[in-house]
């Protein structure tokens, strides 16, 4: 038989000697170990006390049906293959033995050459078996492995999107010192109301780039308008409000920015229909904007302007409850007048104080909300 994987060890169980040793006799001159018993009892003992390659058995046992013994190596030993040898007329009983998985089946008077042919193709078989199922489990553990470079990289690559994003906000920021720091702290204060509604991840990211980069069409408004003290001609307020359709052509064009570039473009657009640029209505507004909206306002009113000073985080809160179904979503404003209003002071603080964690490494905190701020509710 020469098994190329190496000497086989077999054992055969017949109540036959004279089969058994012909059997046993031929095994050997085929290179393979033989251990043959003429009994059940025997052969359960030989295969607690040490392990085989392949069973070969016949179905006439003188102290237990062949089948029952079949069933009781499956359980135990379900990797080792089994050949029974049986009777001609024992039809049905061949049929059993093989619905329990045995790998061929042998008839009595046993040809020795057919019986060499079926042992190598049950060995090669199950060795074949275990081969493929080596090569699964290294696959898998390839996948897997290359999954998991392959998310690390990503969030690399994010962390470094996010670092840029950082410092084109920063540079934006520059140019009108009047709202400084309006960009962190109003990324901040999205952040939290979104997760009190219990966005998911993809929407927190898409919200905090969205947020940080709202007010990035203002680019391309003249410093003119940009920084003129006094109030705006109707000519210079459309011209500014144009900003928004500006940043979203800035934004969008940035694939991992297409769902922030949404918030871009209707961060001034109001529940009842009456914002810019393109009116929408309710639920026709993106959710990231409509938290946005509200934490837009919070972050304005408590800020200092040249034309008004700031005022309290309460004043704030009752005026985001008056706008309720006009300019803000009300179903957004009950959870957000639920949060305490030491809550949001702690936010404004740590967003003021802790700048670097506006943006930049955003893909990390998402998960560990605390790098932001610690919750005080």
């Amino acid at each position: 038989m020469s098994d190329p994987a190496g000497k086989a060890r077999i054992l055969v169980v017949d109540s036959d000697p004279a089969v058994r040793a012909l059997i046993s006799a031929r095994l050997v001159l085929e290179g393979q170990e033989c251990v043959a018993v003429e009994n059940a009892a025997q052969a359960e003992a030989s295969l607690r006390a040490g392990s085989f390659d392949l069973v070969l058995s016949a179905l006439h046992l003188p102290d237990k049906w062949g089948v029952d013994f079949l069933k009781d190596l499956r359980e135990r030993l379900p990797r080792v293959p089994f050949v029974v040898c049986t009777s001609e007329e024992d039809v049905h009983t061949v049929i059993e033995s093989m619905k329990l998985g045995a790998a061929d089946y042998l008839v009595k008077p046993v040809q020795l050459d057919l019986m060499v042919d079926s042992i190598r193709r049950a060995l090669e078989s199950e060795r074949t078996k275990i081969e493929l199922e080596g090569y699964q489990s290294n696959l898998e553990e390839t996948v897997d492995r290359r999954t998991r470079q392959l998310q690390t990289a990503i969030r690399r690559i994010e962390y470094t999107y996010d670092e840029t994003l950082a410092a084109l906000g920063g540079a934006l920021e520059l140019r009108d010192i009047e709202t400084q720091g309006h960009s962190r702290r109003v990324t901040h204060f999205s952040l939290e109301l979104a997760r009190a509604l219990h966005c998911s991840g993809e929407e927190l990211r898409a919200i905090a780039r969205g947020s940080f980069l709202h007010d990035v069409g203002k680019i391309g408004i003249p410093d003119a308008i940009l920084l003129k003290p006094d109030r705006l001609t109707a000519e210079e307020t459309a011209l500014m409000q144009t900003h928004v359709r500006i940043g979203y052509e800035l934004v969008c064009r940035v694939a991992f920015l297409t769902p922030a570039a949404q918030i871009v473009l209707t961060h001034h657009e109001r529940w009842d229909g009456t914002g810019y640029p393109q009116g929408l209505r309710g639920l026709e507004i993106p959710v990231g904007a409509r938290i946005f909206a509200i934490a837009d306002t919070l972050d304005a009113m408590t800020s200092d302007r040249p034309y008004r000073a700031a005022v309290s985080i309460e004043a704030a809160r009752d005026e985001v409850e008056r706008e309720s179904g006009h300019q803000f979503d009300p179903d957004m404003v009950r959870v957000f007048v639920q949060i305490p209003d030491a809550f949001w002071r702690k936010i404004r603080r740590e967003a003021t104080e802790r700048p670097q964690l506006a943006l930049a490494g955003l893909t990390e905190a998402f998960g560990k909300p605390e790098l932001f701020v610690d919750s005080v509710h």
